[in-house]
């Protein structure tokens, strides 16, 4: 069980084409933002062309993951990626049309591709041996971070360098390289399971409903720390131009905190594991809200970003222990989704907290809502493990996916 484990020239490729898929979902909100700067209320139409894009995803991941065959998962991934490179490139294309032109095409580039991180983590866990998927889903957590890292560098260097529309013909440009990289990976996974009926998925999605709060709970906070910085710095009398690094050196320490995580097995549950590592990160997001010196508010975030990655990777080992191999595709995008729910949810309250208190308070007002989160989807786990011991789950979700739709077989159409 260690990374040698997953060193081969599959999840090589594998690796190249999820970062030029998901290179897009990075660069993009403030991409839109350099878009339109300049326009006439430029900058209130930046952030609705952005509000576009992530509604796109947030709901269409949960009924693209939902449509998606393992089998055939290689085709439903490349509609889905060349959705979302005709929506960007539309954008770079159509840089000065009329708003609801611009947001028309942010809500493709957010939407076709939505189902496309779920179905890349769902092939990536198929291509390594079962004992190391830890290992697994920590690479991909540290090649994220990094992309996370870079994108803002990258977004502002060719908006200001080359012209506005530049970072979206290259997340274009990204994507489109992402659907070649699929075709030297296999065509799909296998799951060993029959296909399961639409509702019969459904039902098995919700009884995991206990991992997506907990997962957004992380992400939740992670938005918070990032959206109220810029306004913390002002407030301790610090330059606001040190919130990038500071980000930057937050994605870093995610990218660390994925590496130790994947060194070795921890002990404890994974409910108990996720909730430990999102309280322990909510006590250094408020640290970074009551420290006084950039150099403290550095270092808080730079250990917040370890602890998030570590609680997003057992998130995703909670959900293979939720859900059935043929769900988890589905699954992994219903995640995202409420991923991206909670981080919206977290904009606005960022927004409408820093209009009547300071932002050190407004960051602590969110540390309570991720930890009441945190709290009702620990609850909601325990709950479930005490009314279904380990095999009686195993044989109940296996009976819930084969349960036949009334009226007979499987009624879904196919991307």
């Amino acid at each position: 069980m260690t990374y040698r484990d997953v060193a081969s020239k599959q999840v090589l490729i594998w690796a190249c084409t999820a970062v030029a898929s998901r290179m897009p979902v990075a660069m993009t909100p403030l991409a839109l933002v350099f878009l339109v700067r300049e326009r006439p209320g430029g900058y209130t139409l930046g952030a609705a062309l952005a509000a576009a894009y992530v509604l796109g995803e947030i709901i269409c991941a949960p009924v693209l993951g939902m449509r998606m065959d393992p089998a055939r998962g290689r085709r439903h991934l490349a509609l889905g990626l060349a959705g979302g490179t005709a929506g960007f490139a539309g954008l770079g294309a159509l840089a000065g049309a009329h708003p609801l032109v611009l947001g028309a095409l942010a809500f493709l580039a957010g939407a076709a591709p939505a189902g496309v991180a779920g179905g890349q983590r769902a092939l990536l866990t198929s291509l390594i041996p079962e004992r190391a998927v830890a290992q697994a889903l920590s690479v991909e957590s540290m090649l994220m971070s990094g992309v996370w890292a870079v994108s803002p560098v990258a977004v502002a260097g060719l908006a200001l360098g080359v012209a506005p529309r530049a970072p979206l013909f290259l997340v274009a440009v990204s994507m489109a390289l992402g659907i070649a990289g699929h075709w030297l990976l296999p065509a799909g996974w296998s799951t060993g399971e029959r296909e399961q009926a639409g509702r019969a998925r459904l039902r098995v999605l919700l009884r995991a409903w206990p991992v997506y709060v907990t997962g957004a709970a992380g992400l939740t906070l992670l938005g918070l720390a990032e959206l109220t910085l810029p306004a913390l710095l002002e407030q301790r009398g610090i330059g606001v131009v040190w919130s990038g690094p500071m980000l930057a050196g937050m994605a870093t320490g995610a990218g660390l905190g994925a590496f130790l995580y994947g060194l070795r097995a921890w002990p404890g549950r994974l409910r108990v594991r996720s909730a430990v590592l999102i309280c322990g990160m909510s006590v250094f997001v408020v640290l970074a809200a009551l420290i006084p010196g950039a150099a403290g508010i550095a270092v808080a975030l730079v250990v917040a970003g370890m602890l998030q990655s570590g609680a997003l990777i057992t998130r995703n080992l909670s959900l293979r222990e939720a859900l059935p191999p043929g769900a988890l595709a589905a699954g992994y995008s219903v995640m995202y989704a409420a991923a991206g729910a909670g981080y919206a949810a977290t904009g606005s309250l960022a927004g409408g907290l820093l209009q009547v208190v300071a932002p050190s308070t407004a960051i602590q007002a969110g540390v309570v809502l991720t930890l009441l989160l945190t709290a009702l989807g620990w609850w909601g786990e325990a709950r479930r493990e005490g009314s279904h011991p380990a095999g009686d789950l195993v044989v109940g979700l296996a009976g819930a996916e084969g349960a036949p739709v009334a009226g007979g077989g499987d009624a879904e159409s196919r991307l």
